[in-house]
């Protein structure tokens, strides 16, 4: 039997927001092929897009993220050049600092969504483990 993941860990892992033991997408951020999410849970079955153009949302999580991250390279680039005069450097740094990141970004504005801003979708530990029984049998 294996060993629960808390909330967190199963967000790092992108993992189901209701048995935590399926994976949300194929492959890793940051591979050669473009992620690919699954349509559902291989271990509980969940159906990820509650609705058509549901993950639509997750498009508005990806903007904090991204005001978020350029905003801290921003202040990271004054701290560290204490430069003023050029604002051509700030938005180099901040314009590639948002498409490094995209890949994390669609990832977990995705996994966000799932785990903090779906109403009545929660870890069910009775799913993750009904799961385990049958492979035991």
């Amino acid at each position: 039997m294996k060993k629960e993941l808390t909330e967190l860990e199963g967000i790092v892992q992108a993992k189901c927001p209701r048995c935590r033991r399926g994976d949300l997408f194929n492959g890793s951020a940051y591979g050669l092929k473009f992620q690919k999410m699954n349509h559902k849970c291989s271990h509980c079955g969940l159906v990820y897009e509650r609705e058509p153009g549901y993950f639509y949302v997750a498009m508005f999580v990806s903007y904090a993220m991204v005001v978020a991250e350029m905003v801290a390279t921003g202040v990271a680039t004054y701290l560290i050049t204490r430069n003023m005069e050029s604002p051509w450097m700030y938005i180099a740094v901040t314009l590639i600092t948002a498409i490094i990141f995209a890949p994390f970004n669609f990832r977990y504005s995705r996994v966000i969504l799932l785990y903090w801003l779906t109403p009545g979708l929660h870890y069910s530990s009775e799913k993750a483990q009904k799961q385990d029984n049958k492979e035991i049998l």
